[in-house]
């Protein structure tokens, strides 16, 4: 199972990967060389958040350094919140916010270390904004674990996912937190496979225990995907990573695309199928897009909804989910209308309702340069450039937000992002906020706990974006490139953005 880099990555990395099925994973999801670095320093997580208005604050975790490689984590004891405590760096985690503001994060995968540069994990933590620590709550300390299912449907303390990356995560009507998918290290240093097992875990309870819903407990299974918009017992998605997801109002968890098996190719794939998982009665719906991988976009009209609208097969893309309850869509690696291969920069909203997509902004074709515009002023020329792995929040107001990720800047120049990004659903027009219109921007981090407007993230790809219950955006990791000419390095940085 292997598939071209999408890396201006040092060669022997590179070779590593590909003998990883790796470039099926991925890890940097196209990270371009260049400034940035990786992570030094220890990391407290003594901050104390002070500061109003749109502005990041720094709050835990190591500042990126053009010398150093990704951090180890300090775990501390199981259980046990400490100030010392953090999480070790890495990307194409998952994260969510529970109801009384805490912060989580589970798995992904750690680049640039020396002692193991391919490292799967499978380690649960949960950050408390309040008192600023960590708390390692379940998972290995150490890279590549196996998973315990046990009964499926029955929750149990010794049930944990496997190691994993590139899975996608939702959160339920009920506040649980759900994982799907990913690529396994399959208990092999040298192979790695996707995964298409669904989980769920109740951050509320007592116990904190997760519970094996379905799907496949080995890598490869190909979907079943039934009747186009019927449910059943037996529909499931083929296993994949790096795809695209959504949770509405009423709990139902949305799945699009990712790279993967389809329904009938027993090679990976970019997907273009759209699942509807109910959490009311446990079945899979089948939607829309094709039950075979590599479809090209068909764009219909600027503007206009239509049943033959649907996006080209993609992995990595952006999502949001609108107070009207419609599921967007942005960019990725895939297909363009013209079956063209690469990053994209289209802009796409799905209404439920009446199951018809609607291409709204951006560019049909791919590997396109970002139109920034002026700084804090919407236009409806403005788009940011062709990307994949950007972090996504929702605000208050119902706008859409971008940070960063991998790909070209107002110069078609490709690497590592970190321009900010807003997206009216109102007036379908993008505004430049802040960050660099160029590739590879040096964060500032200043004082650790303290928001101050020359504080910024610096240009990253694949970390993990977090919306809490107050409309704080949280950023964690993610993987900025190496100034050693290498691949892509891990980050374990936590920062908070009041917009």
């Amino acid at each position: 199972m292997t598939r071209p880099v999408l890396a201006f990555a040092s060669s022997a990395l590179v070779l590593l990967l590909v003998a990883c099925g790796g470039a099926g994973s991925n890890k940097s999801s196209g990270s371009g060389g260049g400034n940035g670095g990786g992570g030094s320093g220890t990391g407290s997580g003594s901050g104390t958040g002070t500061g109003t208005g749109a502005q990041w604050a720094w709050i835990s975790g190591s500042q990126a350094s053009t010398t150093s490689s990704s951090q180890p984590g300090v775990y501390g004891t199981l259980g046990t919140a400490a100030a010392g405590n953090v999480p070790g760096s890495r990307g194409v985690a998952n994260g969510w916010a529970d109801s009384s503001g805490n912060i989580w994060i589970f798995g992904g995968f750690q680049s640039g270390s020396t002692a193991n540069p391919l490292a799967e994990l499978n380690d649960l933590w949960m950050f408390d904004p309040t008192s600023n620590e960590w708390t390692w709550i379940s998972g290995s300390n150490t890279t590549g674990a196996a998973g315990v299912y046990g009964t499926q449907g029955t929750a149990a303390a010794a049930n944990v996912p496997g190691a994993r990356s590139d899975s996608v995560s939702w959160t339920d009507a009920n506040g649980n937190f759900w994982l799907f998918g990913g690529l396994s290290p399959n208990n092999s240093p040298t192979f790695v496979g996707d995964l298409n097992d669904l989980w769920m875990f109740n951050p509320a309870s007592t116990s904190r225990q997760w519970t094996w819903e379905g799907g496949s407990q080995t890598t490869g299974a190909s979907g079943v995907y039934g009747t186009l918009g019927t449910p059943a017992a037996g529909n499931f998605p083929g296993a994949r990573e790096q795809a695209i997801s959504w949770s509405d109002t009423g709990g139902n968890l949305w799945l699009f695309g990712g790279y993967g098996f389809d329904g009938s190719t027993q090679t990976t794939i970019d997907l273009n199928d759209l699942w509807e998982y109910s959490t009311k009665t446990n079945q899979w719906t089948w939607v829309s897009g094709s039950n075979v991988g590599g479809a090209k976009g068909t764009y219909g009209t600027l503007g206009a909804a239509s049943s033959t609208n649907v996006p080209g097969s993609r992995e990595f893309g952006s999502s949001w989910i609108d107070a009207s309850g419609n599921l967007w869509l942005f960019g990725g690696y895939g297909y363009d209308a013209n079956k063209i291969r690469g990053r994209l920069e289209d802009m796409w909203e799905f209404s439920p309702s009446n199951q018809q997509w609607t291409w709204v902004a951006g560019n049909k074709q791919a590997n396109t340069s970002g139109t920034y515009g002026t700084q804090g002023t919407p236009a409806a020329s403005n788009t940011p450039g062709a990307r994949n792995g950007g972090a996504t929040w929702v605000d208050t107001s119902g706008n859409l937000w971008l940070f960063g990720g991998n790909g070209y800047d107002s110069s078609g120049t490709l690497g590592e992002l970190n321009d900010l990004w807003k997206f009216s659903p109102t007036t379908k027009q993008w505004t430049w906020v802040s960050g660099s219109n160029k590739v590879n921007g040096t964060g500032v981090y200043g004082t650790e706990g303290t928001a101050a407007a020359a504080n910024f993230p610096g240009s990253r790809d694949s970390g993990i974006s977090i919306t809490d219950k107050s409309g704080n955006f949280w950023l964690f990791g993610g993987y900025t490139g190496s100034s050693k000419g290498a691949d892509s390095i891990a980050l374990n940085d936590l920062w908070r953005y009041q917009p």
